[in-house]
């Protein structure tokens, strides 16, 4: 029903930002519109953790950590999510997952690497 693909990550040095895209592919327009789209990172050796979360009607939560330097979005016309990274630090190093809920149901991206590092 949904395949959440994941793009834009790479390696930064801290202060810079970047933006990561994710679609929902195979989303047809009844679903994306009722869709909770959420950003997930996993550090090494660490637990994989909420960095922002979005809901169908625009409600957006983030984590502490990212409060301020982080923004969600999304653009239905593109069933597309994203999440813009601002002022990077070494601590946001992490592989990030975009996650999808649809009707109780979770679908995971791949993830993509983000790596924050002078």
């Amino acid at each position: 029903q949904v395949q959440p693909v994941e793009s834009g990550g790479g390696l930064v040095q801290p202060g810079e930002s970047l933006r990561l895209s994710c679609l929902a592919s195979r989303a047809i327009l009844s679903t994306w519109n009722v869709l909770t789209m959420a950003w997930y990172r996993q550090a090494p050796g660490l637990q994989r953790e909420l960095v922002a979360q979005i809901t169908d009607r625009g409600t957006t939560t983030y984590a502490d950590s990212v409060q301020g330097r982080f923004t969600i979005t999304k653009n239905n016309a593109k069933r597309t999510a994203y999440l813009q990274m601002d002022n990077l630090k070494p601590e946001d190093t992490a592989v990030y997952f975009c996650n999808a809920v649809f009707r109780g149901s979770t679908f995971w991206g791949q993830g993509t690497q983000v790596t924050v590092s002078s």
